[in-house]
């Protein structure tokens, strides 16, 4: 079974930092693309960010977090990040990572583990 597991959020102030992490098993992690989404109270799911698979794809990011997150990947440990750098109010949310149906993104929003929660305030 795919699991995957959110850990780093917390509570930060505007332009602080945080770095998320996704420990990811149960499938080949490697060849999978690998999403985060999130989704604010009362919202609808927002895709944020994908890394194409291998250890060099592709990355691609929402408009509203572009310049300011970075996914990556670490393949030998089959765990996910994200750094998300310069926080705004409107990005607390509950962050998840995102198994892709695929090598390639396709902005997937399922399947994901229990999330993490970010709070800018």
């Amino acid at each position: 079974d795919v699991q995957l597991v959110e850990s780093g959020g917390g509570v930060v102030r505007p332009g602080e930092s945080l770095k998320l992490s996704c420990a990811a098993s149960g499938f080949t992690f490697s060849r999978s693309a690998m999403n985060w989404v999130r989704q604010a109270p009362g919202q609808r799911v927002e895709w944020v960010s994908c890394m194409e698979s291998g250890s060099g794809g592709r990355t691609y990011y929402a408009d509203s977090v572009k310049g300011r997150f970075t996914i990556s990947r670490d393949n030998a440990k089959n765990t996910l990040y994200l750094q998300l750098n310069n926080l705004k109010t409107d990005d607390t949310a509950m962050y998840y990572c995102v198994k892709g149906r695929d090598s390639y993104c396709a902005q997937d929003t399922a399947p994901r583990g229990q999330g993490t929660q970010v709070t800018v305030s």
